[in-house]
Formats: C-alpha cells, structure tokens, sequence
C-alpha cells in the first residue's frame, strides 16, 4: 500500500514525491510521515491510473512555481511545495508533533538533519565517487578508495558525534524525553549503515551503544514496527543511497 488512512485529527493530506523503488531520501520523509499516522499518499508508487507514477512526479515538478523543486523528495502539502529532505522534515515536524515547540529545539532539529544530510552525501558517494552518470562498475577502483577513507575516517566521526550527542541529552531521545523526526532520521542511518557496511558497523559496535539503543527503541515504535512489516517499506536494494558492496566494507 502506498496511501495511508486519513486520521480523523489530520484533515489534511500529503503528497511525497519521490522515486518508487528505492529508500534513497525519501525514506526519511515517509519515516517520519509513518510515525505520525499522518494521511499521505507516495505518489510515484501508485499506478498511472491512480494518478501516480513516475510521469506525475516529473510533470508536477515541471509545473511548480519558481522556483521549482531540483530533484526529488519533495512534498506537496495543499498549494506549497517543500522541497529538500531536511527542509520538510523542518515545515513537517512542528505539523505532525514530531519536534519540540521552542525554537531553539526546531534550530537544532534542523543543524542536525542537514548533518544528517551531510552523512548521507557521504555514503552514496562511497559507490558513486566519480560520476552518477556511470555505474558503479565503471567506477569500482575509486569507489574501493574512497568507501576505504569511510569506513576507516567518516563513519566513526560522525556515529562518534551522534552517540556523544545522545549520551548528553536530558531524556532518552536526541531532544529530549519526546520523539523527534531526528531520531527517524538516525535510525534509518543506523539500519542503511548496517546493511551497507555491516563488518565496519560491528567494529564500531561498542563506541555506539547509545545510537544502537535508540535505533532499537524507534524500531520498536508501534508505528514504525508495523511499517517495517508492510509492503510500504521498500526493502534495501543496490539501487539507492546504502547498497551492500562487500568489496567497500573491508
């Protein structure tokens, strides 16, 4: 399923537009979505006939106000298109009771998906160093060098950072005692970094705990539990962000 019941609280619904077929960064946008029960539909998964599929996602952002979205995820949420996965987890949070109401929890929010961002620019670019115009196979020499520098520098830099940030929070989420969309965020890091780089995972496994015990905890989430066992969670795939190289992950 592809569309989610309308809870009688959330009149409105959501259109995410995003590529079918692959996590990628919509999956962060549908996680926090999902966590919610907030009504949305994931336009490019529905058939043509439905309205949806590729065609309509292409058409709707040839046909958006300047500026117009640069690539998908972007969200359709009455007349406003958001754009950038940080940017609408931002219009969605206060929206959908996924972040604190003070304005300094929502900038925080913010500085840390666009880390988040920057972590995942950083896994794609293990498989893809050279061009996203060639497959990886064109490019697996580089790709063996760079995800090398990954494995050995980024990923226990920035693991490293959240876990630490965890460790000093005052509750048992990112935030706080409250979920945010940060902590969605973080455990979709954690399950696309255990898939992609399981052996680098592992040895990382002791520095981490705090993260480890978050993601474990949002898994657990009833909203989460029963997305991840439904057809809407688009198993991982050599096709999106996190792919599963064992050649990279040494």
């Amino acid at each position: 399923m592809t569309v989610r019941d309308t809870p009688s609280h959330m009149p409105n619904r959501y259109e995410l537009y995003y590529w079918p077929g692959i996590q990628g960064r919509g999956e962060f946008v549908r996680l926090a979505l999902e966590d919610a029960a907030a009504p949305y539909v994931d336009v490019a998964r529905l058939p043509a006939s439905k309205g949806g599929g590729v065609e309509k996602l292409l058409a709707v952002m040839k046909s958006a106000p300047s500026p117009a979205p640069f690539a998908p995820p972007f969200l359709k949420s009455g007349t406003l298109i958001v754009g950038q996965t940080a940017n609408i987890l931002a219009y969605l949070g206060p929206r959908i009771g996924l972040v604190p109401k003070a304005e300094a929890k929502r900038v925080l929010a913010h500085a840390l998906a666009l880390t988040i961002a920057d972590l995942v620019a950083e896994v794609h670019d293990t498989h893809h160093p050279i061009s996203l115009n060639q497959y990886y196979e064109d490019q697996k020499r580089e790709a063996r060098k760079r995800a090398e520098a990954f494995v050995a520098d980024r990923i226990p830099k920035f693991l490293g950072y959240f876990n630490r940030e965890l460790e000093r929070s005052t509750g048992s989420y990112m935030l706080g005692r409250a979920v945010s969309y940060v902590d969605l965020s973080l455990f979709q890091i954690v399950d696309g970094l255990d898939y992609a780089f399981p052996r680098a995972m592992k040895r990382n496994a002791r520095k981490i705990r705090a993260l480890r015990a978050l993601h474990d905890r949002v898994a657990d989430r009833p909203n989460i539990a029963a997305y991840l066992a439904s057809p809407r969670r688009i198993p991982f795939n050599e096709q999106g962000i996190f792919r599963r190289y064992p050649e990279l992950d040494e």
